[in-house]
């Protein structure tokens, strides 16, 4: 048996729960403020989503794959810095960007660190390359940068979730970048 054909569109509801459980995080979100900003009743959105947990992983893996493409687009540019520079940069902006929640669902919520774990292992892969290709030194350690970097990512969604404006954001991306391995040909994001 089919059933009733659904009357809402999946990909706008599952956006609208990215975005709360963004705004809000996993534990402070309901059902009730789901169905809300979804635009469905509760026996709709457990038909097409099934729980919380299994909503929650589906939006969150939407939202982290968007940030993985991102990283691997960026991951593609000839050094380490470029790639660095646009990844802080995108960074910045996306964490303080007025048309979404400020701050990053995948850096601030407690449920996401196996995706926070995957991320530094492209960051780390990306710097390896860079000192294989002797774009960094060979003394740095890319598991070590690659764990900075996030700690710094983290910061700046910290920052922006505080009412950071993109400027301030911005010059935490600055300083992380002074403190990559020969930095004399750094650029600064602030502009």
């Amino acid at each position: 048996m089919a059933g009733r054909p659904r009357s809402f569109d999946r990909d706008a509801a599952l956006a609208a729960a990215i975005e709360l459980f963004w705004r809000a995080g996993y534990d402070e979100t309901s059902i009730a403020m789901l169905t809300s900003a979804m635009g469905v009743t509760p026996p709709s959105l457990y038909a097409a989503f099934g729980d919380k947990e299994t909503l929650f992983e589906e939006a969150s893996a939407v939202y982290f794959q968007r940030i993985c493409d991102a990283v691997d687009t960026a991951a593609q540019l000839p050094t380490v810095r470029e790639a660095v520079t646009t990844i802080l940069d995108g960074t910045a902006r996306a964490h303080t960007a007025g048309t979404t929640p400020l701050g990053c669902l995948m850096l601030t919520e407690p449920r996401l660190v196996a995706q926070r774990e995957e991320l530094q292992r492209r960051l780390s892969e990306r710097i390896a390359r860079g000192v294989a290709d002797g774009d960094l030194p060979t003394t740095t350690s890319p598991d070590q940068l690659a764990s900075f970097l996030m700690a710094v990512m983290r910061g700046m969604s910290g920052c922006a979730r505080d009412g950071g404006s993109t400027e301030e954001v911005l010059a935490i991306a600055d300083l992380a970048l002074a403190a990559l391995p020969d930095q004399q040909s750094a650029a600064p994001l602030h502009r």
